[in-house]
């Protein structure tokens, strides 16, 4: 599958270039930049539903924004959860006065999305969650702790994955809560320092915190159904702006490649090739299974695919520099501050992309059962 970019298409393509050539530099990123997108309409495109104060797009015009975004190298995106995820969902599980109240506000990029679904005993392991959520008059109370949450500590609010039912097991009893995230005393947010000295990601930490009975989407048990239909919109669009960034990355080793000399060596010229030629083949399979029928193992074909070759392209950045990839930007010498720069972040930062989202013993699973038919593996009840 490929994309015939038509006359309305390309003026789409120029209205969005000149729009983000105009912007990029005038508003910072996070909160700010988020309103400057909502302000023009630019955020909910690919929202099945207008009049939320979003526009609506052709999947074919979803892709020359998500692609003009990436290549101008526009501010990273800190309401890409509430968007991306929180909305589509609303939209195929929430009832009217869910999506009242909510896609307004991700429209406008007023308010920002954190997702609550990962613990400390159950990372990709969902349906082992323990976080409890106990009916307490017009509220639910929620108990338990959520890891690797990010955007934790900007954000409004979380959508918590809990267990509403004490004796339920497994995937059963589960609900999909929309949780205010000030609540001092009830919510507490640890930053998770990582490898690369900065802090993505967060733990969570529910301590009678409330949510509204009204703000259970698809009722109280039906989390599960809800959940797995939100990890349906991880991928999609967004996966090919994602190797326009990853293109940007390959040129920039492979120009310090040939700086350095190490490109003369002809075994890791044989790499970088192959690099070049496997996002080649990860941008031809995102066309070709974007937008056609629902295939349940191509999100995990796809998480595969450009985890393990980001690593790989991390893993080059700092060998084509040889002996200088060790040497930091600044001193590390004791009382500076811990500074990195660009290749040793992509070689440290993309250790975890086998990780997170989904490991890559998850993923392998999913297309063993859901693809392969083969038997499910067991499990420990929780």
């Amino acid at each position: 599958m490929d994309f015939a970019f038509g006359a309305r298409d390309e003026t789409f393509r120029a209205e969005a270039r000149a729009w983000l050539a105009a912007h990029r530099g005038a508003a910072t990123r996070g909160r700010d930049w988020e309103r400057t997108l909502g302000a023009a309409g630019w955020i909910g495109l690919g929202w099945p539903e207008s009049g939320y104060g979003n526009r609506t797009a052709t999947l074919t015009q979803q892709v020359v924004w998500a692609e003009e975004y990436a290549r101008c190298g526009a501010p990273p995106r800190s309401g890409h959860i509430g968007e991306n995820l929180l909305a589509p969902t609303l939209l195929a599980h929430g009832d009217t006065g869910q999506k009242r109240r909510f896609l307004p506000p991700v429209a406008a990029g007023e308010e920002l999305w954190c997702q609550g679904y990962s613990e400390p005993g159950a990372g990709s392991d969902l349906a082992g969650v323990r976080t409890a959520a106990v009916r307490d008059g017009a509220y639910y109370r929620i108990s338990g702790q959520k890891i690797w949450t990010s955007l934790a500590h900007e954000a409004d609010w979380c959508f918590v994955l809990a267990r509403t039912d004490p004796r339920s097991r497994r995937h059963h009893g589960l609900s999909f809560l929309l949780v205010p995230m000030d609540q001092p005393g009830r919510i507490e947010v640890r930053p998770i320092r990582q490898l690369t000295g900065t802090s993505d990601f967060n733990e969570v930490f529910f301590d009678g915190a409330r949510a509204r009975v009204e703000h259970v989407v698809g009722a109280e048990g039906g989390g599960w159904r809800v959940a797995m239909s939100l990890l349906g919109y991880e991928r999609g669009v967004s996966t090919l702006a994602q190797q326009i960034g990853f293109a940007r990355e390959l040129a920039e080793v492979v120009a310090a490649a040939v700086a350095s000399g190490a490109a003369a060596d002809p075994v890791l010229r044989a790499r970088l090739v192959r690099q070049w030629a496997e996002l080649r083949a990860m941008r031809l399979h995102a066309l070709r299974t974007l937008g056609g029928p629902g295939d349940p193992g191509a999100p995990s074909v796809a998480k595969l695919l450009w985890a393990n070759w980001h690593q790989r392209l991390g893993e080059l950045a700092v060998q084509v520099r040889g002996a200088e990839a060790a040497v930091g930007p600044a001193d590390w010498s004791a009382g500076a501050p811990y500074e990195i720069d660009a290749a040793q972040h992509l070689f440290l930062f993309s250790r975890a992309d086998t990780v997170y989202g989904g490991s890559d013993q998850i993923q392998r699973t999913i297309i063993a059962e859901r693809v392969l038919g083969l038997p499910a593996e067991a499990k420990e009840a929780v």
